[in-house]
């Protein structure tokens, strides 16, 4: 199914959380500045120009800037996540940028090391025969534990054309440093008149010469960690040039080093906005009103007055509504819902406090209908206790809503879903102390079915679990991890955005394609394996669309692909009981397809994700899933629950005493299907030997409470 028009409008820029600033002031010989690029080599501009290498960057997530005069001070590098130094030179061995000197001051050499110290990343390219450039690089690189020689490597075996263009040797294992990957994707490289790198205090070689080089083995790329920061040295500078980036896999190396040098750029959190509702005195009591309310109520929301005394329920309940109507000046929007509010409130005292019924202040709770960019909205409701309990007690929230402009864009022109709103924590009672993440009116008290007019998301509690359990998972693992996944399993606005751009078209998904189901699942009566195949048919169109939009040019929808992956490959089948796990019954149908068609290998104790094949393999699970779907409209609807059982057989075995699976089915003759679901099992399909080893090693990660 395509969910995006054929013609789908321009997609917007997420917002860059790191940057990256190209010295250009001590003589290099390269520049990312493409007018001055012609300038240095009017003949062939792309020999002197880093554009390329910049613009790559631009599209992903980091901004970048030249540094083009003055003293690389620590003003200058105050607001820079990632330094790079490219090749500086005397400019009578090259055409230079033609500012300053190649020599680095000892402040400025100590500004640098400060700043990769507290936490930034350096990138140097150095050069063939380093020494006669008369730059003082080598003075530089010695503070990090890393040297470029003086040689000019030859290979006569392993070369692109000519002997001293050297192809790197990569370890077949890729370069696992700190948790990830830099070898991700990257399958060759040249290096072309390069110098080898001298090592010492822990740095690592990341790419090598091959052993019939005239210096066998010697480090091409070399890697080390200080204090907080990251550096990267190349014994080259020409690879990422205009004319060689895209040559072999130069480009996705480029991004993975620099991905892997900002790390700690991504993982800090920005400051959360002040919130004049959430320390206003009136929420305090309102809050304190509800957490004591909710300890009097039954498992139908009602108050045994027996027990309890009526006069101090008034009071609570007084409180409540004066407090809300005191908030209203935080919440304009809300008028006619804190006057709601106090309808209902009124009306619940009246009946005796017996089982709550809040429709119209339901009705009047609309929230999709106001979503902009941190705008707050109050909530106080009775509504089912979280994570499936059917017990009903009041909570009180106050929720901001993420609505940037890129999500406002891509919902607007490309993905409409009135009903989706991302919500995130700013206050809430302690029924939300839980693993819950979401908040829909389906859940709030009223007779019947309240109207689901919006179906909120709380993508911060999704992102922080992802982070959390994912992370380790990783860790555990072994993980080829690319650099930017590493970046988006620490950064907490990276996994927010990534969830909101994931529900987004996740949620719109239930409604359209080939019989689709009921977007809340709870109301059908179906084996659970149904469920499952819902969820994960949402989740692959999801990532289906993701690859879309990146190769439409927003980069970020990569981040929603690893986030669909980890999270439904490593979350979602060790989370929660066994007993009819639909959402690991999903998980665990994408680990054995991707497993069983060598997408993934478990070898040594070791997980490996084939990168570049991976978008193949979801899609090929997709259209298994697709062709399911299209053919049911042609089966009785048990026809479609055993087609269905059976195509989840195919890689996940189902439990020794089911009596679904084919070889040993035995179903009773019945009036209605659904008379069938009590004979499903608990765990119709038990977890592999995969999760059942990996589950105990998550187990302190799951048990986690978010904060």
């Amino acid at each position: 199914m395509t969910v995006a028009a054929r013609h789908a409008p321009a997609l917007p820029t997420h917002p860059k959380l790191a940057t990256v600033l190209f010295d250009e002031s001590h003589q290099e010989a390269w520049t990312i500045r493409p007018e001055l690029a012609e300038r240095m080599q009017p003949a062939h501009p792309g020999d002197s120009s880093l554009a390329y290498a910049a613009d790559t960057l631009a599209t992903h997530d980091f901004a970048v800037a030249a540094h083009t005069d003055g003293p690389l001070d620590d003003t200058a590098l105050r607001d820079a996540d990632v330094l790079v130094i490219a090749h500086p030179s005397e400019p009578k061995w090259e055409a230079t940028t033609g500012s300053g000197s190649p020599i680095f001051s000892i402040e400025e050499m100590a500004a640098i090391e400060r700043h990769v110290r507290d936490g930034g990343g350096l990138v140097v390219l150095g050069e063939t025969e380093q020494d006669k450039y008369g730059s003082n690089l080598n003075e530089l690189l010695h503070r990090f534990g890393i040297g470029v020689s003086n040689e000019t490597l030859q290979d006569y075996s392993n070369h692109l054309g000519a002997p001293s263009w050297i192809l790197a040797e990569l370890p077949a294992t890729g370069a696992n440093v700190d948790g990830a990957d830099l070898l991700a994707r990257v399958d060759s490289a040249c290096f072309y008149r390069a110098g080898s790198l001298e090592l010492r205090d822990g740095a690592i070689a990341v790419a090598s010469a091959h052993e019939t080089a005239s210096h066998p083995g010697a480090p091409l790329v070399a890697v080390n960690e200080h204090g907080a920061g990251r550096v990267v040295v190349l014994s080259d500078s020409d690879l990422f040039g205009d004319d060689c980036i895209d040559e072999l896999a130069h480009r996705r190396l480029w991004q993975n080093l620099v991905y892997w040098a900002a790390f700690s750029a991504f993982a800090e959190s920005a400051p959360e906005p002040d919130s004049p509702a959430k320390v206003d005195p009136h929420w305090h009591r309102l809050k304190a009103a509800v957490t004591e309310l909710r300890e009097t109520q039954g498992p139908d929301g009602s108050v045994d007055t027996t027990e309890h005394a009526p006069e101090r329920l008034r009071e609570l309940v007084n409180q409540i509504q004066s407090s809300a109507v005191g908030l209203e000046p935080h919440f304009p929007h809300q008028r006619e819902y804190v006057r709601m509010l106090g309808r209902d409130l009124d009306a619940w005292v009246a009946d005796g406090f017996a089982k709550p019924d809040f429709l119209r202040s339901i009705e009047a709770f609309r929230p999709e209908q106001d979503r902009r960019d941190g705008i707050e909205h109050l909530v106080v409701f009775p509504m089912y206790k979280q994570n499936a309990s059917p017990d009903t007690c009041f909570e009180a929230l106050i929720v901001r809503v993420p609505w940037p402009e890129w999500v406002d864009a891509i919902e607007r022109e490309r993905y409409d879903n009135a009903k989706f709103l991302p919500v995130s924590f700013v206050d809430r009672t302690a029924g939300y102390d839980s693993e819950c993440a979401v908040l829909f009116p389906e859940t709030f008290a009223a007779p019947g079915r309240p109207p689901a007019h919006f179906g909120a998301i709380f993508c911060d509690r999704e992102a922080e679990r992802f982070r959390r359990v994912c992370g380790r998972a990783a860790e555990v693992l072994r993980l080829n991890l690319p650099p930017d996944a590493s970046a988006l399993l620490g950064s907490p606005e990276l996994s927010r955005d990534a969830y909101i751009l994931w529900d987004l078209v996740h949620d719109r998904t239930h409604m359209r394609g080939d019989l689709p189901f009921d977007p809340f699942m709870i109301r059908q009566r179906s084996p659970y394996w149904m469920y499952a195949l819902e969820e994960l048919r949402c989740d692959l169109t999801a990532f289906a669309e993701a690859v879309r939009m990146e190769r439409d040019g927003f980069a970020f929808a990569r981040h929603a692909q690893y986030a669909i992956v980890f999270d439904r490959l490593f979350r979602f089948p060790v989370t929660g009981s066994r007993k009819r796990n639909y959402d690991g019954l999903g998980g665990q149908l994408l680990f054995a397809y991707l497993h069983r068609e060598g997408y993934l290998h478990w070898t040594d104790n070791r997980l490996t994700i084939d990168w570049e094949r991976l978008s193949e393999g979801v899609e090929g699970l997709r259209a298994r899933v697709q062709d399911l779907y299209h053919s049911g409209i042609d089966r009785s609807k048990l026809g479609q629950w055993i087609a269905a059982h059976e195509l989840v057989a195919s890689y996940v075995a189902p439990a020794e005493s089911s009596v679904w699976a084919r070889e040993r089915r035995e179903l009773p003759e019945v009036d209605e299907p659904k008379q069938l679901v009590d004979l499903v099992r608990d765990d119709e399909f038990p977890l592999s030997l995969f999760y059942v080893q990996l589950q105990p090693k998550l187990a302190e990660a799951l048990a986690a409470r978010p904060s």
